[in-house]
Protein backbone atom coordinates (compact mmCIF):
# COMPACT_ATOMS: atom_id res chain seq x y z
CA UNK A 1 0.00 0.00 0.00
CA UNK A 2 1.55 3.25 -1.11
CA UNK A 3 1.42 5.89 1.83
CA UNK A 4 -1.08 8.65 1.53
CA UNK A 5 1.03 11.96 1.65
CA UNK A 6 -0.29 15.08 0.30
CA UNK A 7 0.05 15.69 -3.61
CA UNK A 8 2.68 17.49 -5.06
CA UNK A 9 1.76 19.88 -8.22
CA UNK A 10 4.02 20.50 -10.67
CA UNK A 11 4.17 24.02 -9.54
CA UNK A 12 6.10 22.82 -6.63
CA UNK A 13 3.22 24.15 -4.35
CA UNK A 14 2.34 21.41 -1.68
CA UNK A 15 -1.61 20.23 -1.24
CA UNK A 16 -2.04 19.71 2.77
CA UNK A 17 -5.28 18.10 2.03
CA UNK A 18 -4.37 14.84 1.19
CA UNK A 19 -8.11 14.32 -0.36
CA UNK A 20 -8.12 16.86 -2.84
CA UNK A 21 -8.07 14.66 -6.24
CA UNK A 22 -10.40 12.59 -4.66
CA UNK A 23 -13.52 15.57 -4.74
CA UNK A 24 -16.04 15.78 -7.18
CA UNK A 25 -15.97 18.11 -9.64
CA UNK A 26 -18.73 20.38 -8.23
CA UNK A 27 -16.66 20.88 -4.73
CA UNK A 28 -15.25 23.80 -6.69
CA UNK A 29 -18.57 26.01 -6.36
CA UNK A 30 -18.26 25.13 -2.92
CA UNK A 31 -16.02 28.85 -1.81
CA UNK A 32 -15.69 30.01 1.98
CA UNK A 33 -16.70 33.28 3.09
CA UNK A 34 -13.79 35.93 2.88
CA UNK A 35 -15.40 37.78 6.26
CA UNK A 36 -16.86 34.53 8.12
CA UNK A 37 -13.89 34.81 10.23
CA UNK A 38 -14.77 38.69 11.19
CA UNK A 39 -18.23 37.07 12.39
CA UNK A 40 -16.64 35.62 15.24
CA UNK A 41 -15.15 39.02 16.14
CA UNK A 42 -18.96 40.42 15.05
CA UNK A 43 -20.40 38.76 18.23
CA UNK A 44 -18.82 39.69 20.86
CA UNK A 45 -20.42 41.97 22.72
CA UNK A 46 -19.05 45.28 22.01
CA UNK A 47 -19.75 45.32 18.52
CA UNK A 48 -23.25 46.07 17.34
CA UNK A 49 -23.98 43.41 14.22
CA UNK A 50 -25.99 44.67 11.47
CA UNK A 51 -25.12 41.20 9.95
CA UNK A 52 -27.54 38.84 10.94
CA UNK A 53 -30.59 37.67 10.01
CA UNK A 54 -31.14 36.06 13.00
CA UNK A 55 -35.14 36.54 14.21
CA UNK A 56 -35.75 37.98 17.55
CA UNK A 57 -37.28 35.18 19.33
CA UNK A 58 -37.79 37.74 23.25
CA UNK A 59 -41.91 37.88 22.49
CA UNK A 60 -42.47 34.11 21.73
CA UNK A 61 -44.29 32.62 25.18
CA UNK A 62 -41.58 30.39 26.53
CA UNK A 63 -43.42 29.43 29.41
CA UNK A 64 -45.97 27.75 27.76
CA UNK A 65 -43.79 26.06 24.63
CA UNK A 66 -41.95 24.61 27.56
CA UNK A 67 -44.84 23.36 28.92
CA UNK A 68 -46.30 21.97 25.78
CA UNK A 69 -43.31 20.11 24.85
CA UNK A 70 -43.16 18.65 28.18
CA UNK A 71 -46.26 17.38 27.32
CA UNK A 72 -45.34 15.98 23.57
CA UNK A 73 -42.78 13.70 25.17
CA UNK A 74 -45.01 12.28 28.32
CA UNK A 75 -48.39 11.52 26.16
CA UNK A 76 -46.78 11.25 22.43
CA UNK A 77 -42.99 10.73 23.23
CA UNK A 78 -43.25 7.24 21.56
CA UNK A 79 -43.79 8.62 18.41
CA UNK A 80 -42.26 12.13 18.94
CA UNK A 81 -38.87 10.64 19.04
CA UNK A 82 -39.34 7.65 16.27
CA UNK A 83 -38.68 7.95 12.91
CA UNK A 84 -40.94 9.49 10.48
CA UNK A 85 -42.26 10.09 6.69
CA UNK A 86 -40.03 11.96 4.84
CA UNK A 87 -43.21 13.50 3.31
CA UNK A 88 -44.05 15.15 6.80
CA UNK A 89 -46.46 14.67 9.97
CA UNK A 90 -49.61 14.94 8.03
CA UNK A 91 -51.75 17.19 10.70
CA UNK A 92 -48.64 19.77 10.58
CA UNK A 93 -49.31 19.55 6.54
CA UNK A 94 -52.91 19.90 6.75
CA UNK A 95 -51.98 23.22 8.93
CA UNK A 96 -49.34 24.41 6.47
CA UNK A 97 -52.03 24.63 4.22
CA UNK A 98 -54.14 26.88 6.02
CA UNK A 99 -51.27 29.24 6.47
CA UNK A 100 -50.75 29.01 2.89
CA UNK A 101 -54.59 30.15 1.96
CA UNK A 102 -53.63 33.61 3.89
CA UNK A 103 -51.70 34.13 0.46
CA UNK A 104 -54.53 32.91 -1.55
CA UNK A 105 -53.37 29.40 -2.30
CA UNK A 106 -54.99 26.54 -2.37
CA UNK A 107 -52.95 23.18 -1.93
CA UNK A 108 -53.63 19.95 -1.06
CA UNK A 109 -51.81 18.59 1.82
CA UNK A 110 -50.59 15.63 -0.11
CA UNK A 111 -48.14 18.14 -2.12
CA UNK A 112 -46.43 19.79 0.99
CA UNK A 113 -43.51 18.43 1.53
CA UNK A 114 -41.68 19.16 5.23
CA UNK A 115 -37.98 19.87 4.99
CA UNK A 116 -35.74 20.66 7.72
CA UNK A 117 -35.66 24.34 7.01
CA UNK A 118 -36.69 26.10 3.88
CA UNK A 119 -32.69 25.81 2.79
CA UNK A 120 -33.27 22.50 2.52
CA UNK A 121 -35.95 22.59 0.40
CA UNK A 122 -34.12 25.01 -1.98
CA UNK A 123 -31.48 22.56 -2.14
CA UNK A 124 -33.15 19.40 -3.11
CA UNK A 125 -35.29 21.68 -6.16
CA UNK A 126 -31.75 22.68 -7.43
CA UNK A 127 -30.59 19.03 -6.97
CA UNK A 128 -33.99 17.62 -8.99
CA UNK A 129 -33.61 20.39 -12.18
CA UNK A 130 -30.46 21.61 -12.43
CA UNK A 131 -27.55 19.92 -13.97
CA UNK A 132 -24.01 21.52 -14.69
CA UNK A 133 -24.04 24.42 -16.60
CA UNK A 134 -27.55 24.92 -16.54
CA UNK A 135 -28.84 28.30 -15.77
CA UNK A 136 -31.05 30.04 -12.94
CA UNK A 137 -32.32 33.14 -13.28
CA UNK A 138 -32.58 35.01 -10.15
CA UNK A 139 -32.43 38.34 -8.84
CA UNK A 140 -30.01 40.74 -8.53
CA UNK A 141 -28.74 40.52 -5.70
CA UNK A 142 -30.37 37.39 -4.54
CA UNK A 143 -30.19 35.56 -1.63
CA UNK A 144 -26.85 33.81 -0.32
CA UNK A 145 -27.85 30.97 1.01
CA UNK A 146 -29.58 30.28 -2.71
CA UNK A 147 -26.62 31.25 -4.33
CA UNK A 148 -24.42 28.71 -2.74
CA UNK A 149 -26.74 25.40 -3.48
CA UNK A 150 -26.67 26.39 -7.25
CA UNK A 151 -23.06 26.99 -7.23
CA UNK A 152 -22.90 23.61 -5.35
CA UNK A 153 -24.68 21.82 -8.26
CA UNK A 154 -22.66 23.77 -10.70
CA UNK A 155 -25.20 25.69 -12.13
CA UNK A 156 -24.83 29.18 -13.86
CA UNK A 157 -26.45 32.56 -12.00
CA UNK A 158 -27.65 35.17 -14.36
CA UNK A 159 -28.92 38.34 -12.27
CA UNK A 160 -32.20 40.34 -13.06
CA UNK A 161 -31.90 43.61 -11.84
CA UNK A 162 -34.58 44.92 -9.72
CA UNK A 163 -36.13 48.41 -8.56
CA UNK A 164 -37.95 49.84 -5.76
CA UNK A 165 -41.04 47.20 -7.61
CA UNK A 166 -39.26 44.45 -7.34
CA UNK A 167 -38.00 42.30 -10.63
CA UNK A 168 -38.29 44.35 -13.69
CA UNK A 169 -40.10 42.18 -16.44
CA UNK A 170 -38.43 43.73 -19.26
CA UNK A 171 -35.04 43.03 -17.76
CA UNK A 172 -36.20 39.16 -17.42
CA UNK A 173 -37.73 38.88 -20.75
CA UNK A 174 -34.40 40.28 -22.21
CA UNK A 175 -32.64 37.68 -19.99
CA UNK A 176 -34.19 34.92 -20.97
CA UNK A 177 -34.52 36.21 -25.01
CA UNK A 178 -30.11 36.35 -24.77
CA UNK A 179 -30.21 32.66 -22.96
CA UNK A 180 -32.16 31.10 -25.42
CA UNK A 181 -30.11 32.55 -28.49
CA UNK A 182 -26.64 31.78 -26.79
CA UNK A 183 -28.59 27.92 -26.50
CA UNK A 184 -28.51 28.17 -22.63
CA UNK A 185 -30.66 26.10 -21.04
CA UNK A 186 -32.75 27.78 -18.09
CA UNK A 187 -34.40 25.84 -15.31
CA UNK A 188 -36.06 28.64 -13.37
CA UNK A 189 -36.05 31.57 -11.90
CA UNK A 190 -35.63 31.77 -7.81
CA UNK A 191 -37.43 34.88 -6.48
CA UNK A 192 -38.25 36.16 -3.54
CA UNK A 193 -41.07 38.44 -4.23
CA UNK A 194 -41.99 39.83 -0.94
CA UNK A 195 -39.55 41.92 1.67
CA UNK A 196 -36.82 40.60 -0.23
CA UNK A 197 -33.72 39.57 1.49
CA UNK A 198 -30.91 41.37 0.81
CA UNK A 199 -32.91 44.16 -0.92
CA UNK A 200 -35.83 44.77 1.47
CA UNK A 201 -38.16 45.30 -1.88
CA UNK A 202 -41.42 43.91 -2.41
CA UNK A 203 -42.59 42.92 -6.16
CA UNK A 204 -45.78 45.06 -7.79
CA UNK A 205 -48.94 43.07 -7.16
CA UNK A 206 -49.16 44.07 -10.87
CA UNK A 207 -45.63 42.61 -12.55
CA UNK A 208 -46.79 39.57 -10.91
CA UNK A 209 -49.09 37.98 -13.69
CA UNK A 210 -46.56 38.98 -16.18
CA UNK A 211 -43.65 37.61 -14.65
CA UNK A 212 -45.33 34.46 -14.27
CA UNK A 213 -46.22 34.63 -17.97
CA UNK A 214 -43.15 35.24 -19.16
CA UNK A 215 -41.76 32.38 -17.43
CA UNK A 216 -44.44 30.21 -19.01
CA UNK A 217 -43.77 31.54 -22.67
CA UNK A 218 -40.49 30.38 -22.43
CA UNK A 219 -40.95 27.09 -20.24
CA UNK A 220 -39.36 28.36 -17.29
CA UNK A 221 -40.68 27.07 -13.80
CA UNK A 222 -40.77 29.53 -11.01
CA UNK A 223 -39.47 28.71 -7.71
CA UNK A 224 -40.76 31.47 -5.41
CA UNK A 225 -39.25 31.51 -1.61
CA UNK A 226 -41.49 33.66 0.59
CA UNK A 227 -40.08 33.21 4.27
CA UNK A 228 -41.18 36.73 5.44
CA UNK A 229 -44.63 37.02 3.58
CA UNK A 230 -46.39 37.50 6.67
CA UNK A 231 -44.10 39.75 8.33
CA UNK A 232 -45.35 43.14 6.16
CA UNK A 233 -45.88 46.13 8.64
CA UNK A 234 -48.99 47.16 8.18
CA UNK A 235 -50.68 43.52 7.87
CA UNK A 236 -50.96 43.65 4.14
CA UNK A 237 -50.28 39.74 2.65
CA UNK A 238 -49.18 40.02 -0.93
CA UNK A 239 -51.07 37.01 -3.53
CA UNK A 240 -48.39 34.06 -3.58
CA UNK A 241 -47.19 33.42 -7.10
CA UNK A 242 -48.37 29.76 -6.77
CA UNK A 243 -51.84 31.11 -6.28
CA UNK A 244 -51.88 32.30 -9.58
CA UNK A 245 -50.23 29.59 -11.52
CA UNK A 246 -50.21 26.10 -9.27
CA UNK A 247 -48.49 24.41 -12.25
CA UNK A 248 -45.60 25.98 -12.50
CA UNK A 249 -44.80 27.30 -9.40
CA UNK A 250 -42.72 25.50 -6.75
CA UNK A 251 -43.49 27.59 -3.35
CA UNK A 252 -40.98 27.63 -0.22
CA UNK A 253 -41.82 28.25 3.07
CA UNK A 254 -40.72 28.53 6.80
CA UNK A 255 -41.54 28.49 10.21
CA UNK A 256 -38.21 30.11 11.36
CA UNK A 257 -38.85 33.96 10.87
CA UNK A 258 -42.45 33.73 12.22
CA UNK A 259 -42.19 31.08 15.13
CA UNK A 260 -38.66 29.52 15.85
CA UNK A 261 -35.61 29.12 13.70
CA UNK A 262 -33.66 26.80 15.91
CA UNK A 263 -36.70 24.24 15.20
CA UNK A 264 -35.51 23.87 11.52
CA UNK A 265 -39.24 22.87 9.98
CA UNK A 266 -39.93 24.46 6.73
CA UNK A 267 -41.57 23.19 3.71
CA UNK A 268 -42.15 22.70 0.03
CA UNK A 269 -45.31 23.17 -2.45
CA UNK A 270 -44.58 21.72 -5.15
CA UNK A 271 -47.16 20.34 -8.47
CA UNK A 272 -47.93 16.74 -7.59
CA UNK A 273 -45.37 14.82 -10.34
CA UNK A 274 -42.64 17.01 -8.70
CA UNK A 275 -43.72 16.44 -4.93
CA UNK A 276 -42.96 12.43 -5.77
CA UNK A 277 -39.36 13.64 -6.50
CA UNK A 278 -39.36 15.95 -3.69
CA UNK A 279 -40.23 13.13 -1.80
CA UNK A 280 -37.77 10.62 -2.83
CA UNK A 281 -34.77 13.33 -2.54
CA UNK A 282 -35.72 13.96 1.18
CA UNK A 283 -35.24 10.03 2.31
CA UNK A 284 -31.96 10.33 0.41
CA UNK A 285 -30.79 13.75 2.05
CA UNK A 286 -32.18 13.35 5.66
CA UNK A 287 -34.52 9.75 5.78
CA UNK A 288 -37.01 12.00 7.86
CA UNK A 289 -37.38 15.10 9.03
CA UNK A 290 -36.94 15.53 12.72
CA UNK A 291 -40.65 14.36 13.74
CA UNK A 292 -40.56 15.99 17.44
CA UNK A 293 -39.63 18.99 15.93
CA UNK A 294 -42.87 19.32 13.62
CA UNK A 295 -45.21 18.04 16.42
CA UNK A 296 -43.60 21.44 18.25
CA UNK A 297 -45.18 23.02 15.75
CA UNK A 298 -47.82 21.18 15.18
CA UNK A 299 -49.26 22.09 19.05
CA UNK A 300 -48.21 25.80 18.94
CA UNK A 301 -50.37 26.39 15.95
CA UNK A 302 -52.91 24.69 17.28
CA UNK A 303 -53.33 25.68 20.19
CA UNK A 304 -51.53 29.23 20.14
CA UNK A 305 -52.76 32.26 18.63
CA UNK A 306 -50.24 32.26 16.28
CA UNK A 307 -51.42 35.04 14.39
CA UNK A 308 -51.69 37.11 17.61
CA UNK A 309 -47.86 36.35 18.10
CA UNK A 310 -46.50 37.21 14.32
CA UNK A 311 -48.57 40.83 14.82
CA UNK A 312 -46.42 41.03 17.68
CA UNK A 313 -43.59 40.53 15.64
CA UNK A 314 -44.36 42.69 12.84
CA UNK A 315 -44.86 45.15 16.05
CA UNK A 316 -41.29 44.63 16.79
CA UNK A 317 -39.41 44.25 13.69
CA UNK A 318 -41.34 47.90 12.46
CA UNK A 319 -40.12 49.90 15.41
CA UNK A 320 -36.30 48.67 14.55
CA UNK A 321 -36.80 49.51 10.99
CA UNK A 322 -38.07 53.02 12.49
CA UNK A 323 -35.20 52.77 14.14
CA UNK A 324 -32.53 51.72 10.98
CA UNK A 325 -34.34 54.62 8.81
CA UNK A 326 -34.27 57.31 11.36
CA UNK A 327 -30.43 56.61 12.04
CA UNK A 328 -29.65 56.67 8.49
CA UNK A 329 -31.31 59.61 7.51
CA UNK A 330 -29.47 61.35 10.60
CA UNK A 331 -26.12 60.15 10.08
CA UNK A 332 -24.89 58.76 6.66
CA UNK A 333 -22.96 60.81 4.70
CA UNK A 334 -24.23 62.39 1.28
CA UNK A 335 -24.12 60.10 -1.53
CA UNK A 336 -25.74 56.97 0.51
CA UNK A 337 -28.71 55.56 -0.27
CA UNK A 338 -30.83 53.04 1.01
CA UNK A 339 -33.93 50.99 -0.13
CA UNK A 340 -37.28 51.50 2.71
CA UNK A 341 -39.01 48.02 3.47
CA UNK A 342 -42.19 47.38 3.94
CA UNK A 343 -41.92 44.80 5.71
CA UNK A 344 -38.95 41.71 6.52
CA UNK A 345 -35.47 42.17 8.14
CA UNK A 346 -33.44 44.16 6.11
CA UNK A 347 -32.41 47.49 4.12
CA UNK A 348 -30.01 47.62 1.12
CA UNK A 349 -27.48 50.50 1.26
CA UNK A 350 -25.68 51.64 -1.72
CA UNK A 351 -22.33 53.70 -0.60
CA UNK A 352 -20.43 56.50 -3.13
CA UNK A 353 -18.32 55.57 -5.90
CA UNK A 354 -14.78 54.88 -4.50
CA UNK A 355 -15.88 52.71 -1.27
CA UNK A 356 -15.84 49.17 -1.34
CA UNK A 357 -17.46 47.72 1.27
CA UNK A 358 -16.00 44.26 0.96
CA UNK A 359 -12.61 46.22 1.71
CA UNK A 360 -14.28 48.73 4.27
CA UNK A 361 -15.70 45.72 6.27
CA UNK A 362 -12.59 44.62 8.75
CA UNK A 363 -12.22 48.57 9.79
CA UNK A 364 -15.87 48.85 10.36
CA UNK A 365 -15.51 45.96 13.16
CA UNK A 366 -12.67 47.33 14.17
CA UNK A 367 -15.23 50.47 14.88
CA UNK A 368 -17.12 47.96 16.63
CA UNK A 369 -19.89 47.75 13.65
CA UNK A 370 -20.51 44.51 11.76
CA UNK A 371 -22.44 44.40 8.20
CA UNK A 372 -23.06 42.25 5.25
CA UNK A 373 -21.24 43.37 2.13
CA UNK A 374 -22.78 43.22 -0.93
CA UNK A 375 -20.15 40.93 -2.94
CA UNK A 376 -21.55 37.94 -1.15
CA UNK A 377 -25.54 38.58 -2.28
CA UNK A 378 -24.31 38.84 -6.32
CA UNK A 379 -22.57 35.51 -7.80
CA UNK A 380 -20.74 37.55 -10.24
CA UNK A 381 -18.72 40.13 -8.30
CA UNK A 382 -20.77 42.96 -8.30
CA UNK A 383 -21.87 44.43 -5.09
CA UNK A 384 -18.59 45.95 -3.84
CA UNK A 385 -20.39 49.35 -3.38
CA UNK A 386 -23.52 47.75 -1.15
CA UNK A 387 -24.49 46.26 2.08
CA UNK A 388 -27.20 44.60 3.69
CA UNK A 389 -27.95 46.15 6.69
CA UNK A 390 -30.55 43.72 9.42
CA UNK A 391 -32.60 45.10 12.14
CA UNK A 392 -34.39 42.19 12.91
CA UNK A 393 -32.20 41.51 16.17
CA UNK A 394 -30.55 44.55 17.31
CA UNK A 395 -32.40 46.87 20.08
CA UNK A 396 -33.73 50.07 18.56
CA UNK A 397 -30.94 51.84 20.73
CA UNK A 398 -28.23 49.76 19.38
CA UNK A 399 -29.01 50.00 16.12
CA UNK A 400 -29.04 54.24 15.92
CA UNK A 401 -25.88 53.51 17.73
CA UNK A 402 -24.65 51.13 14.93
CA UNK A 403 -25.32 53.25 12.38
CA UNK A 404 -23.78 55.85 13.87
CA UNK A 405 -20.70 54.28 13.86
CA UNK A 406 -21.33 53.24 10.49
CA UNK A 407 -20.92 56.53 9.48
CA UNK A 408 -18.09 57.60 10.98
CA UNK A 409 -16.21 54.19 9.00
CA UNK A 410 -17.45 55.78 5.77
CA UNK A 411 -16.45 59.50 6.36
CA UNK A 412 -13.13 58.29 6.84
CA UNK A 413 -13.17 55.59 3.78
CA UNK A 414 -14.61 58.64 1.36
CA UNK A 415 -11.81 61.03 2.83
CA UNK A 416 -9.18 58.06 1.64
CA UNK A 417 -10.97 58.02 -2.12
CA UNK A 418 -10.90 61.83 -2.10
CA UNK A 419 -7.15 61.92 -1.45
CA UNK A 420 -6.08 58.98 -2.68
CA UNK A 421 -8.57 58.02 -5.41
CA UNK A 422 -10.40 55.11 -6.26
CA UNK A 423 -9.03 51.69 -5.61
CA UNK A 424 -9.94 49.58 -8.39
CA UNK A 425 -12.46 47.17 -6.51
CA UNK A 426 -11.85 43.35 -6.93
CA UNK A 427 -14.09 40.99 -8.01
CA UNK A 428 -15.13 38.22 -6.35
CA UNK A 429 -16.35 35.12 -8.21
CA UNK A 430 -18.67 32.91 -6.98
CA UNK A 431 -21.29 33.49 -3.81
CA UNK A 432 -20.06 32.71 -0.61
CA UNK A 433 -20.77 30.93 1.74
CA UNK A 434 -23.61 31.22 4.25
CA UNK A 435 -22.93 31.05 8.00
CA UNK A 436 -25.86 31.49 10.74
CA UNK A 437 -25.25 35.46 11.12
CA UNK A 438 -25.45 36.16 7.12
CA UNK A 439 -28.44 34.21 6.18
Amino acid sequence: MTENRPSKPQSGRQNLDPHLERYAARTAGMTASEIRALFAVASRPEVVSLAGGMPNLAALPLDTLSAQVAEIIADEGLVALQYGSAHGVPVLREQICEIMALEGIKAHPDDVVVTVGSQMGLDMVTRLFCDPGDVVIAEGPSYVGALGSFAAYQAQVVHVAMDDQGLVPSLLREALDQAKKAGRRVKFLYTIPNFHNPAGVTLAVERRAEILEICREHNVLVVEDNPYGLLGFDGQTYPALRSTDPDNVVYLGSFSKTFASGLRVGWVLAPHAVREKLVLAAESATLCPPTFNQMIVSRYLATHDWKGQIKKFRENYRDRRDAMLSALEQYLPAGCSWTKPDGGFYVWVTVPEGVDTKAMLPRAVTARVAYASGTGFYADGFGSRQMRLSYCYPTPERIREGVRRLAAVLESEMDLARTFGSVGTRQIQGPQTPSPDTV
